[in-house]
């Protein structure tokens, strides 16, 4: 046991003279170019070091490299002010270099798709290559930001403040293009808010494991509308099409929060359950709406409405043969769809309502999804005194409303006044006997006196959902 030890003990202490000749003797940074080149064809990319290289022994032996910049296509993909790679002490006895683990202090990661579809980070048109094998004991990042813009669409978003620490990287050798068939890691991730044009999303964290190509998220959680949500996402890339399945919940967030995006006038308060169970495939956006299945829910209890009393405008249709209302298909759309559906309404005139308030007891909005067609299941609301409900289908492929027909409805769930709402998204309008009205004008009159009246008798049920009539 002696012996060992100090066998042991001397071989530590033959690494650790070497290390100290390595920190003291030796200019790392007459090697600098040698390391920007090596660097520039391992990625195929352009890669140059700002700042100087330094070694260190402790906590382990490690090259330490400032100002780290990556380019590729003309463009600036990464950055982070400091680099730090460690580096295997027993592979050194004979000549080979192993890094074992890469630290990057405040990175900046920017990712950008051109008018033409590609991403910066994609190889020019013709390349090819293979994966070389990498396996990597740990990968941190701290203080973290990342960009991503869309030329083609105008959408993006900003993550700052990211975390993420990996363990287990492994890369297997294969075709570089099937990258994610051949990653292996486990990882978490946090970032301190993650924001896009109308939205802004706090406390993202993550767990992560991939293997194989397929990739299980979970637990997901982030605050977001003043409420904090959870849940699950796996992605499989293990076949010539990604597949997807995303399940998440956000109970009792905070409907003006939400409307606080759209208008900047308070216009409805009060706390709702929104959950979803989507999956979907493709590689593109369009190809992954195509296929979308699944449910989506919203549901809230004694809502507020700001700047209109529904009950009085409903009671005096007659003799005003018209409503002078918000859009109150927003409040269906407000979880579900959301700033999709609603992009083209003009919030800041719609919400001028004729005064008052409005108290929503209940309201349900709940839609199936199938080939990216938004179905209506049992979608409605009731006030102290009438109910309104909605039928139809949403278009999230192309973006239109298909057969969408809000009505207020009597106790036996017959139609009273009805209201078909067609169109784009961008410009929705809603139809009347002779007469277009678009809903982004300076007012919405979504329920007008119709000519579809029952004056009694049996009907046709517009609604027979779990919304009952008021008491």
């Amino acid at each position: 046991m002696k012996i060992i030890l100090f066998a042991v003990g001397g071989f530590v202490g033959l690494l650790i003279l070497v290390a100290v000749v390595l920190l003291f003797f030796v200019d790392i940074n007459v090697y600098k170019p040698q390391l920007e080149a090596a660097a520039s064809r391992a990625l195929e990319m352009e890669v140059r070091v700002g700042g100087r290289l330094g070694i260190g022994f402790f906590p382990g032996l490690h090259v330490t490299l400032q100002d780290v910049n990556i380019r590729n296509r003309g463009t600036d993909l990464a950055s982070a002010k400091q680099a730090s790679l460690g580096i295997d002490l027993l592979p050194l006895l004979q000549k080979e270099v192993r890094i074992g683990k890469v630290a990057l202090k405040r990175p900046r990661i920017s990712i950008e798709r051109d008018s033409d579809g590609k991403f910066n980070f994609e190889k020019p048109e013709g390349a090819g290559g293979s994966l070389t094998p990498l396996d990597l004991a740990k990968v941190s990042l701290s203080d973290g930001t990342l960009l991503y813009t869309d030329k083609q669409s105008g959408e993006g978003f900003e993550a700052v403040n990211c975390d993420l620490n990996a363990r287990r990287l492994r890369i297997a050798e294969g075709k570089s293009s099937d990258l994610l068939k051949h990653l292996s890691l486990t990882a978490k991730l946090a970032c301190g808010e993650i924001r896009t044009k109308n939205l802004s999303v706090s406390d993202l964290k993550l767990s992560l494991a991939g293997k194989d190509g397929v990739y299980d998220l979970k637990p997901v959680t982030m605050r977001i509308v003043g409420a904090q949500g959870s849940g699950s996402i796996q992605a499989d890339f293990s076949s010539a099409f990604p597949r997807y399945h995303v399940h998440y919940s956000l109970p009792q967030f905070r409907i003006e929060e939400l409307f606080k995006t759209l208008s900047p006038q308070k216009v409805a308060e009060g706390s709702m359950d929104f959950s979803a169970n989507l999956s979907m495939q493709g590689k593109t956006v369009n190809e992954m709406l195509q296929t979308a299945e699944g449910e989506i829910s919203l549901r809230g209890e004694n809502l507020t409405l700001k700047g209109t009393d529904l009950d009085r405008e409903f009671a005096r249709y007659e003799t005003s043969q018209n409503f002078n209302l918000v859009d109150l298909g927003a409040f269906f759309f407000a979880g579900p769809f959301g700033m999709v559906v609603t992009k083209g309404y003009n919030f800041a005139s719609i919400f001028q309502g004729s005064g008052g308030g409005s108290e929503i007891r209940i309201l349900v909005s709940d839609w199936k999804v199938e080939r990216g067609v938004a179905h209506s299941q049992d979608v409605a609301m009731v006030t102290k005194l009438n109910r309104v409900a909605l039928t139809g289908r949403l278009d999230l492929v192309n973006q239109r409303f298909d057969d969408v027909t809000m009505a207020l409805i009597d106790t036996q769930g017959c139609a009273k006044v009805r209201q078909k709402i067609r169109g784009t998204f961008q410009k929705p309008v809603v139809e009347k006997p002779g007469v277009l009205k678009s809903l982004a004008g300076p007012a919405i009159k979504l329920l007008k006196k119709g000519r579809d009246l029952f004056p009694g008798g049996e009907c046709e049920v517009f609604y027979a959902g779990s919304v009952a009539p008021p008491k």
